[in-house]
């Protein structure tokens, strides 16, 4: 039997409800001190109530705030090699369907949404990116590699161990070739997205693993909004949104970002799907000083694209990040057109669609437009939701579409009065981040 751990009373509802995480305030120290003292990082532990019954097992982590990440909730599950394959394999198995439809680049494991936490896996064309963010996944690293090279005999591995999370586990970070001929592994390589796109990924220096599968569908989306019209895609990076802008027959295409790495890889992208590079440009500008400077002049446009890193990285910081999500909001609303729309999105894990929803409506307040929801949007199904665990529906997408009617603008001496407590925070700028402009954390 596996070493077994305790739970404070009144400490197993999540675990009760199939959540995948337990922090470590929930376990009873002193009652399972004996165990806690000889306990190595990444080991197997069985978890029980304060009454003795058994609740779930999975890998321990000394280090992190989740200091337990639950692998299983049956009892005669065994945590070795085998149940990883199988896990890693079935998951693989689920995306057959994406790959079907012309996309060369899918998510094969996605963390909890998988159930293996602390385990992502993509594929683009030929190539496996792996990175591990947990300890107790990290114990696993050989069968994972092993598991992969058996699937996909053909596949270059590469690593993108990388995440501020490693950190918090006590590893070091970690990236390189681990199977196949880096010779054959080019710079940039280009994914087919349903037949039609090709999405420049920078597997050894872009972000994450070199790629955002995640917003596929909503890349996609876009495509039937652009025809004879303006698009300002902030956050650019290397242009995934453009591209299928300039499919759409987009008039003008705007590309925003700080970074000259992306913005470069965003222009060879439209060379290579062979769309017109004088429909195009490409700003390295802060986003925020960028739309900023666009209302100031007076400038507007037809669609908008906002698509910035994770302002909220924990729930600590959540606050904090509503009020970054609603400035950038709202100078967006100011710069549409009448009758124009507006993709927004937010890939924090902790910030729930209805409370995002209302950051987006307090910030077309704000700007004096009337808007409505012609759809939501959300991560593609190859970053699967567990509904045990909604931090792993971290990406939500709203089209809002300004109506020809607008809003009085408030008044002056309510300027900075949020609308809701709950976006009520400091006005202070967020971090800068490498890939948008401002953070607290990178994308999930």
């Amino acid at each position: 039997m596996a070493p077994t751990l305790y739970l404070k009373p009144g400490h197993a509802r999540s675990l009760l409800r199939h959540h995948p995480w337990l922090f470590s305030g929930a376990v009873d120290e002193e009652r399972s001190a004996p165990v806690l003292r000889n306990l190595k990082a990444g080991a197997t532990v069985y978890i029980l109530d304060s009454e003795g019954r058994f609740l779930a097992q999975g890998l321990y982590s000394p280090l992190s705030q989740i200091r337990v990440r639950v692998l299983s909730f049956n009892e005669t599950d065994v945590l070795d090699d085998s149940f990883i394959a199988r896990r890693l394999t079935h998951a693989v198995r689920e995306r057959d369907g994406l790959a079907s439809e012309g996309c060369d680049g899918l998510r094969l494991v996605a963390s909890e949404g998988d159930y293996l936490p602390g385990l992502i896996v993509d594929k683009y064309n030929d190539v496996l990116v792996i990175a591990i963010s947990s300890v107790g996944m990290e114990r696993f690293r050989d069968c994972i590699i092993a598991t992969l090279r058996e699937l996909f005999p053909d596949c270059l591995i590469y690593e993108r161990s990388e995440s501020a999370s490693r950190e918090k586990e006590g590893l070091a970070p970690r990236a390189g070739l681990i199977a196949g001929d880096e010779s054959a592994l080019p710079e940039v390589l280009y994914v087919k997205e349903y037949g039609e796109v090709y999405l420049p990924v920078n597997v050894r220096s872009g972000h994450k693993t070199g790629g955002y599968l995640d917003q596929r569908q909503s890349r996609r989306y876009l495509k039937s909004l652009t025809h004879g019209r303006s698009v300002l895609n902030c956050f650019a990076y290397t242009g995934g949104f453009s591209l299928w802008a300039l499919k759409g027959g987009a008039s003008r295409v705007f590309n925003v970002d700080v970074s000259d790495l992306a913005l470069r890889a965003a222009k060879e992208g439209v060379a290579f799907n062979h769309l017109d590079p004088g429909r195009c440009r490409f700003i390295k500008e802060d986003v925020f000083e960028f739309l900023r400077n666009e209302a100031a002049s007076g400038n507007s446009y037809d669609v908008i694209v906002l698509d910035p890193p994770k302002f909220a990285e924990s729930a600590r910081t959540l606050k904090s990040a509503c009020r970054g999500y609603q400035d950038i909001n709202r100078l967006a609303f100011s710069l549409l057109k009448e009758g124009g729309d507006l993709l927004t999105f937010s890939c924090s894990g902790h910030m729930e669609p209805s409370l995002f929803q209302k950051i987006v409506a307090d910030a077309a307040l704000e700007a004096g437009v009337e808007a409505h929801i012609v759809s939501t949007l959300r991560q593609d199904r190859d970053h699967p939701v567990a509904l045990s665990c909604p931090e792993s529906f971290y990406l939500k997408g709203l089209h809002v579409r300004v109506s020809a009617t607008g809003l009085p603008l408030p008044l002056k001496e309510e300027k900075n009065r949020p609308v809701n407590s709950e976006t009520a925070e400091s006005s202070k700028p967020a971090p800068r981040s490498r890939k948008g402009q401002r953070r607290t954390g990178p994308r999930h």
